[in-house]
Formats: C-alpha cells, sequence, structure tokens
C-alpha cells in the first residue's frame, strides 16, 4: 500500500494535533511534517514532498492563499487542501486560484477530512501518469462521433436521475459500446449515490485545469462503474459546483463525444446557460413527465422553448411511473401534441430498493417489468445517430440565453 504523505499548515498547536490525532488511525497515511507559519510551510515543505498539504487559510504574516500560490509553483504535483472557518463562495474562489485542490470548513470530522485527503491524492497521482503520458487512452484510439443523449425536465421529482443510471447501463449492455454517464445536476446531483460511489474526483476537478486547450485531463475524473460504464460526479458541494462554467461543460461534452459512443447526460430541472449549451449538443433530448398537471404543464412548456430552439425533432417523451389513477397516456399524448417514446410502469419497491442498495434495477432486478421497459429504451436511443456521421466535432452555441429570450420576443 502506497502511504499518502501528508504536510499540515496551522498556527493552532491544538489544531495541529487534533489533525495528526485524527490521522494516526488511517493505516493509508503518515504526517510528513508541519509548519505553524506560511514561511515555514513554504521551506520545510521543499524537502518533506508531501502528497497532500493541509493548509489553514488564516495564517500570520504569510497567510495560506498565499503560501499555496508559492508551494504550487515549487511543488505542482502536491495537493493543496485549504482549511478555514469560512464556508464562503469568496473564499473558496480565492482557494482555487491559489493553486487549492480542496476546501474543508472547520469543524470537520475525521472522516470527512480522511475521504478528502484520499480523493485529492488520488486525482493528483491520476494526474501526474496522465501528464507523463502512461495513463492515454484516447492517444491510439481513432475519434469517436459518439451520440449524446440528454435527460431533462424543468419539474424536479419525476425519476429522471433514476432513469438517466439504469438507462446508460442498459444502453451498454445492448450496444456492448463505450458509454460514459455525466451528472450535470451541478449542486444537486445524486448520481454518484444511485452508482455508490463514494470519494471519487467530480466535474469540479476540471475547473483548475486546462480543459479547452488539453480536454484529455478529463480522462482523470472518470470513474468506472462495475457494468462498465464510465461515470463523471456532480461537485461535492454546491459551492464547488459555481466554480464551474459553460465553457468548462462545453469544452468537456466535446471531448467525451470523441472518446465514447454514448453520452449521457443527466441535468437541472432548469433553463442554465450550460443546460441550453447541452441541449443544443445533444443528438437525443429524453424529456422525462410523469401523469399530474403540474408536471403536465411544465412538459408542455418545455415542448414549446425546445421547439422554439429548434430541437423538437431531437424530444423523445418518457411517460415515468405509468399508473391507472393518473391522466392518461392518450390524454398526455394529446395535450402536448407529440407521442410517448416509452412509459415505465410504477414499481416503486424495485425501485426504492435498488437505489437504497447502490446497485441499478435493470442489473439485480433484470426481469421487472420495470428494467424491461429500459431495456427497450435503451435500444431506441442505441440506434445508430441519423446526423453526418463524418462530422467529429460538436460547436456549442454562442449564446443560447440570449437566442432563447430572442425567441419569446
Amino acid at each position: 500500500m502506497q502511504q499518502i504523505r501528508v504536510f499540515i499548515v496551522d498556527d493552532a498547536q491544538n489544531t495541529r494535533e487534533d489533525i495528526k490525532r485524527f490521522l494516526y488511525f488511517e493505516e493509508d497515511m503518515e504526517v510528513v511534517g508541519e509548519a505553524s507559519t506560511g514561511e515555514e510551510a513554504v521551506s520545510l515543505c521543499k524537502d518533506a514532498k508531501p502528497d497532500v498539504i493541509l493548509m489553514d487559510i488564516n495564517l500570520p504574516g504569510m497567510d495560506g492563499i498565499q503560501a499555496s500560490e508559492q508551494i504550487s509553483l515549487l511543488l505542482p504535483e502536491a495537493a493543496i487542501v485549504i482549511i478555514s472557518i469560512q464556508g464562503e463562495q469568496e473564499y473558496l474562489k480565492k482557494a482555487m486560484a491559489a493553486g487549492a485542490r480542496d476546501y474543508l470548513v472547520k469543524p470537520f470530522t475525521s472522516m470527512e477530512l480522511a475521504e478528502t485527503v484520499r480523493r485529492v491524492c488520488a486525482f493528483a497521482r491520476k494526474k501526474r501518469l496522465h501528464l507523463v503520458g502512461e495513463e492515454k487512452p484516447n492517444a491510439k484510439v481513432r475519434a469517436k462521433n459518439g451520440k449524446i443523449i440528454t435527460l431533462f425536465s424543468t419539474k424536479g421529482g419525476v425519476g429522471k436521475t433514476t432513469v438517466a443510471c439504469n438507462l446508460a447501463i442498459a444502453i451498454a449492455a445492448e450496444s456492448l459500446k463505450d458509454v460514459v454517464l455525466v451528472d450535470l445536476d451541478l449542486q444537486g446531483g445524486d448520481v454518484s449515490v444511485i452508482l455508490n460511489f463514494n470519494n471519487v474526483q467530480t466535474v469540479a476537478d476540471l475547473v483548475q485545469e486546462d480543459i479547452e486547450n488539453d480536454p484529455t485531463v478529463t480522462d482523470t475524473c472518470l470513474s468506472a462503474h462495475f457494468s462498465g460504464v464510465n461515470v463523471l460526479s456532480a461537485p461535492a458541494s454546491p459551492e464547488q459546483a459555481e466554480l464551474v462554467t459553460p465553457q468548462h461543460i462545453n469544452s468537456l461534452i466535446g471531448y467525451l463525444k470523441t472518446r465514447f459512443d454514448f453520452v449521457v447526460v443527466d441535468t437541472a430541472p432548469h433553463y442554465s446557460e450550460i443546460n441550453l449549451n447541452v441541449l443544443e449538443m445533444s443528438d437525443s433530448v429524453v424529456v422525462m413527465l410523469a401523469q399530474d398537471l403540474p408536471t403536465l404543464k411544465h412538459t408542455r412548456s418545455t415542448i414549446e422553448v425546445l421547439s422554439a430552439l429548434n430541437h423538437r425533432e431531437k424530444i423523445n417523451l418518457v411517460l415515468n411511473r405509468l399508473r391507472s389513477d393518473g391522466i392518461s397516456v392518450k390524454e398526455l399524448e394529446k395535450s402536448l401534441d407529440l407521442a410517448l417514446a416509452a412509459a415505465i410502469p410504477t414499481d416503486d419497491r424495485t425501485v426504492l430498493q435498488s437505489v437504497n442498495k447502490g446497485q441499478p434495477f435493470v442489473l439485480g432486478q433484470k426481469s421487472s417489468r420495470v428494467s424491461e421497459c429500459i431495456f427497450e429504451l435503451a435500444k431506441m436511443m442505441s440506434r445508430e445517430k441519423k446526423t453526418d456521421q463524418n462530422t467529429s466535432k460538436i460547436t456549442a452555441p454562442m449564446n443560447p440565453i440570449k437566442k432563447l429570450f430572442s425567441l419569446s420576443r
């Protein structure tokens, strides 16, 4: 087992002792040094060569931000975690700009500390391999022209994420091709929960990277699910999500399209610039709905917006939790002036068990009716694209929000 070398920087001795006590019980970690000032940390880290530096932000003299900037230049391979009593967005932005990989707000638990140390160290090590060319899976592989399938609804609670996870796995099983699942519900994504992923890299880890010029760094943030699907999880906190820009996502999705045969995207329930860009880049848009009036209203509005943006031909209406006491399928189709692509039956027991176990029902309960419907949807979604197969790159709209509002005038 390769030890994670940790260096602690805090002007309070009792805090340093608490952290050392926390880490003492972690078999894969060792404390290789400590410092009480920023200047001392810069000097000692050069010789200690830690994997992870726990840096308090409020230090006498040279503060944690300044010390992080200098250490990042001296030891670019080290992962810095800023520690502070402040959890404001401005502090997080400054820390990330200074080279910090993550941010812990006091007080934190021993579990939170250990998970953070392991996560940032794992990312730093994967990045080192990537930079020296030992882990570039796309280097000798011909660029793909993957199909982008986006699940969208402006109404929460329609089961979009559960369907996204199971659909991605079903597409991989049906097509026997490479599939990646991307969680772009940046502030509240649950893909990692449903797939039972802990302590993984996320979209936020790409913020500090030059993803526009070197999108291959995305590979270091992908997590492999045992089903064969690769996954890019949503940020662990809303503060980290705020750092992700539309430009990051444009580069991310554009690159994943060249690496995978299918890119399945789960989205947040609103018309953000990020979502509008992804909808523009998508080959198919799965619009989720349910059999109630509020959802019907939201779905009708969604279809109108997508149609105004010239995306109507991409729409695949999927009714989730079909039941006999809701608005009938015939009435839904008449109201929306669009036929359903699929209707997934209600099976609360199967779905709830799969979510609580962290095992998608298309793997654990293949014979269930809900699984059969997902596999049928996967067959439909995995058909060949109708677009020009010679096109290997998609360009996102310059400003889809302006486009949207200009159409509404």
